[in-house]
């Protein structure tokens, strides 16, 4: 049933998981809210793998980023079940798997000095080779040691998109399919510019930097092994691979590297080909599976990597600058952003 509102009006430009999430955060303050979205295509959040844990996207020296992943990661669960979970969840833990010696070693100094500092410690068990094999068969003979975090799970990011779609028809939220090319031409009370790597061009002082990212989405047939039950990040000979859980079977991520163009959205031989490497060394059994889809995406990153989430001016707010992280952080953006339009 659709909600009729008579409050202040906002505009959210961009309808991705940020513009999504604080589009229906604004619509359950009471806001009557209009979304402008130009479709999918330029959308980060249609390619990405999904995970909510704190640790995998972490690197030391990334306190305040850690801090604000452990803070959103919180707000998921009243997020699923506001929008009536809908095969959302995929995963609840996360396993964290080294090849050598050399990728072990680096595991275990994450988890002493920098994962113990985010998470208590009875979410973090130590594990050897035999107890891996034991939770997650399927992994190779190669995995030597590795951590289980718990509570590091995944999302399905385009049933999320699906979902917070479905919730906007019935909170009241107005879509329209248009591109918007200036800020002034936008009719609200509020306007909030949540548009990815489109954002400076609306907001010329907001300064973001591509990053173009590569994933696979791999579908089990009649052949294959089963599915994992937990996302896998493994380590793999000095360079990081992860393995996300879907209904039909795995995404595989993540490359990281300039685009040519800020258009550059094609992927390329070289990532394809080293994702899937280094995904059938983790787990063999996914050269029986279907290679349904190569996909490639634009992530709008910020010079420190925090999301740039700040007033404009007395009309206009932006949430921008998620990088690889824009799902995760997407709970504790819309919040914020609430908070900035009831200031």
């Amino acid at each position: 049933m659709t909600t009729t509102r008579s409050g202040p009006t906002l505009a959210v430009i961009g309808g991705g998981v940020i513009g999504g999430i604080c589009a229906l955060a604004a619509a359950d303050a009471g806001w009557r809210v209009h979304v402008y979205d130009d479709g999918p295509t330029t959308r980060a959040s249609e390619v990405a793998g999904g995970m909510l844990g704190t640790l995998g996207e972490g690197h030391p020296g990334e306190d305040d980023l850690f801090a604000l992943s452990v803070e959103s990661t919180a707000l998921w669960p009243s997020w699923i079940e506001r929008l009536g979970d809908a095969g959302i969840a995929t995963a609840a833990d996360s396993l964290f798997v080294a090849t050598t010696a050399a990728d072990g070693e680096y595991l275990r100094q994450m988890a002493q000095f920098v994962w113990a500092q985010q998470i208590p410690q009875d979410r973090l068990t130590p594990m050897r080779a035999a107890q891996i094999r034991a939770v997650e068969p399927a992994l190779s003979t190669r995995v030597n040691s590795g951590f289980l975090a718990s509570g590091e799970g995944a999302l399905d990011n385009r049933r999320l998109l699906a979902a917070l779609h479905a919730a906007h028809g019935e909170a009241g939220v107005h879509w329209h399919r248009m591109r918007i090319d200036d800020v002034a031409d936008v009719r609200a009370d509020q306007v909030l510019v949540a548009a990815g790597m489109g954002t400076p061009a609306l907001l010329p002082d907001i300064s973001l930097v591509p990053a173009k990212g590569e994933i696979l989405r791999l579908h089990r047939n009649r052949y294959s092994v089963g599915v994992p039950q937990r996302v896998i990040r493994a380590r793999v000979e000095g360079h990081n691979v992860y393995l996300v859980p879907r209904a039909d079977g795995v995404v595989v991520g993540a490359t990281q590297y300039e685009p040519f163009a800020d258009d550059d959205r094609a992927p390329q031989a070289g990532g394809v080909a080293d994702l899937l490497a280094d995904a059938t060394e983790i787990m063999p059994g996914l050269r029986t599976y279907d290679l349904a889809e190569a996909g490639a995406g634009i992530r709008p990153c910020s010079a420190d990597a925090l999301p740039i989430i700040e007033r404009v001016d007395d009309r206009t707010l932006v949430a921008a600058g998620h990088g690889r992280n824009g799902i995760v952080l997407a709970p504790v953006t819309a919040a914020r952003v609430v908070a900035l339009l009831g200031a």
